[in-house]
């Protein structure tokens, strides 16, 4: 029998912590059994990277690289908020967008039965300033084709423990940032937003919105594992249901 493909997206401020979490979710459910993909939303999904990335190192002058607490970087890119770059960006999230519906599609074919987005559209919209109404009218055309996911998780996060973790960009960007994503959710709805807490307790929360179906009654579920690494937590009443893979 052919089973949906659910699909999952997370989203938030650099140094939130996606990427531990998305390693999370994806080792439970591998261990029941299921077929996951995660796709990374700038290598897979967004428009005209290596352009996009060439131009800001170039014209912005901001350093490549990762930032890690015992090496720091200083980007220059989506912390650059001019009126002649927020065309721009108008212009690429389109693109952005295009391309999000249609890998969205070829993602939930035969094969997988869960998805995992590592970022999505809505990082890409965080980026502009949604104080403005043009802006948010902007953004409401887009997703009125952009496909959601199941469950849309924002990780929200103390912009100073998130710059301590990784070191890109100043404070006072990360601070306006987070608003931005605060208000995104606000604005298109449907997004999970999930407190600052321990690494333990987000996994937990993250967990009680993927729930196991009926074909996972017969064996130990996530909540089971989780429990056995003291992390455990109750299904929540709006969670995704999940069935083994066949």
């Amino acid at each position: 029998m052919s089973r949906r493909t659910y699909t999952a997206s997370f989203s938030g401020m650099d140094g939130a912590g996606k990427s531990t979490q998305i390693e999370a979710l994806r080792r439970c459910l591998e261990q029941q059994g299921l077929r996951v993909r995660i796709i990374a939303f700038w290598d897979e999904i967004a428009a005209l990277t290596r352009i996009r990335e060439g131009a800001g190192h170039r014209i912005f002058k901001g350093e490549k690289g990762v930032g890690r607490p015992e090496a720091p970087v200083n980007r220059r890119d989506k912390n650059v908020r001019s009126f002649s770059m927020t065309c721009v960006r108008l212009w690429l999230y389109l693109l952005d967008a295009l391309s999000t519906r249609m890998h969205f599609g070829r993602a939930i074919g035969p094969g997988t039965d869960f998805v995992i987005f590592d970022r999505y559209i809505y990082d890409q919209f965080a980026n502009l300033d949604l104080r403005n109404p043009a802006i948010r009218g902007y953004v409401r055309m887009l997703m009125a084709f952009v496909p959601r996911p199941d469950v849309s998780f924002v990780l929200d996060a103390d912009p100073v423990k998130a710059r301590a973790r990784k070191p890109e960009y100043p404070l006072e960007f990360l601070r306006v940032n987070r608003k931005a994503y605060l208000d995104l959710a606000v604005l298109v709805g449907g997004l999970t937003v999930i407190p600052p807490m321990s690494v333990a307790e987000v996994t937990s929360e993250i967990l009680r919105h993927v729930a196991i179906g009926p074909g996972f009654e017969s064996g130990p579920g996530v909540q089971d594992r989780l429990a056995e690494s003291g992390t455990g937590a109750a299904r929540a009443d709006h969670a995704v249901p999940l069935e083994r893979a066949g």
